[in-house]
């Protein structure tokens, strides 16, 4: 098999032929993906969204399996999906906060009741105040809710309250939305930065260094350096035969140093692992060859 035909295996499938386009596509798709949330966020149930959510994230791990990276895909999608997630979340207190002042009365209101919310394991409980207008009638909407005890029974405050009694009523201060809206933003910018590090992972450089086989001048110094006389048939058969008496650590994993065949590409080391009966892991090496019965990725191979 060919260099490029090497560089352009991946886990799954072959990288695509573009794969900037492809990564222009993924990241349209993932903006998509959070504008259409955003909106029926309000409109369909939890169990809905989880499915589409799941839906979102099959589609995506197809995606990024296109753009070449030997990292586990699902991986990336997951974390792509989780940030789309709260990008909706936070967005959605923004728009609230943002409709909420658009809409919203300030007024002049008496706290009459205090409670807090029932304990759920490790989760903050929350404080709820009910309020009523100076004459009496009850503040529209849910309680005023605060994450500290920040009033008493019987204090006189300032909120802004929801006509249509839709929205919770909130002091002036909490009803300021520039922080969610920055915070939404950075986590779509996250989800963003996760498909630009996914297509660089996938690039040939990065494959280059992944397979541990550095380039022309790299190799010549390194075998200067350690006064490496050998060839590529050596180099092969000396993995063989460290891939034949290596032992195995405690997970079944038998370690190489790449360094040791700096003429021998990954795919290589795993096409000769695969004549022998064992698989290549594609990741967690952190600078070794892995090689096992059972992998959790496998490296494609020649």
């Amino acid at each position: 098999m060919s260099g490029a035909a090497q560089v352009q295996g991946g886990v799954g499938g072959r990288r695509a032929r573009h794969p900037l386009l492809v990564a222009a596509a993924t990241g349209c798709y993932v903006l998509a993906a959070i504008a259409g949330m955003f909106y029926l966020v309000t409109s369909v149930g939890m169990v809905v969204q989880i499915l589409l959510w799941a839906v979102h994230g099959v589609l995506l791990t197809a995606l990024i399996r296109k753009l070449g990276a030997r990292e586990s895909s699902s991986g990336a999608a997951l974390f792509v999906v989780l940030a789309s997630a709260m990008c909706v979340y936070v967005a959605s207190v923004a728009r609230d906060d943002l409709t909420l002042l658009q809409r919203g009365k300030q007024i002049t209101a008496t706290v009459v009741e205090e409670w807090r919310d029932p304990a759920q394991g490790r989760k903050a409980r929350d404080y709820n105040y009910e309020l009523e207008h100076q004459d009496g009638t009850r503040v529209p909407g849910h309680a005023l809710k605060s994450t500290s005890d920040s009033f008493d029974v019987g204090q006189t405050i300032t909120v802004i309250e929801d006509p249509d009694g839709e929205l919770r009523p909130q002091t002036p201060g909490q009803a300021d939305a520039t922080g969610d809206a920055l915070g939404a933003g950075a986590l779509a910018l996250a989800a963003l930065g996760s498909v630009g590090w996914m297509t660089w992972r996938g690039s040939d450089a990065a494959k280059r260094r992944d397979d541990g086989k550095p380039s022309a001048g790299v190799r010549k110094a390194y075998k200067v350096v350690t006064r490496n006389r050998t060839t590529v048939q050596e180099q092969e058969q000396k993995l063989r035969e460290a891939l034949r008496t290596y032992p195995a650590d405690r997970r079944g994993y038998i370690k190489v140093p790449p360094e040791h065949y700096p003429d021998i590409s990954q795919q290589r080391a795993a096409r000769i692992a695969w004549e022998m009966g064992l698989r290549a892991e594609a990741v967690g090496n952190r600078g070794s060859w892995r090689f096992g019965e059972t992998v959790v990725e496998e490296v494609p191979h020649e």
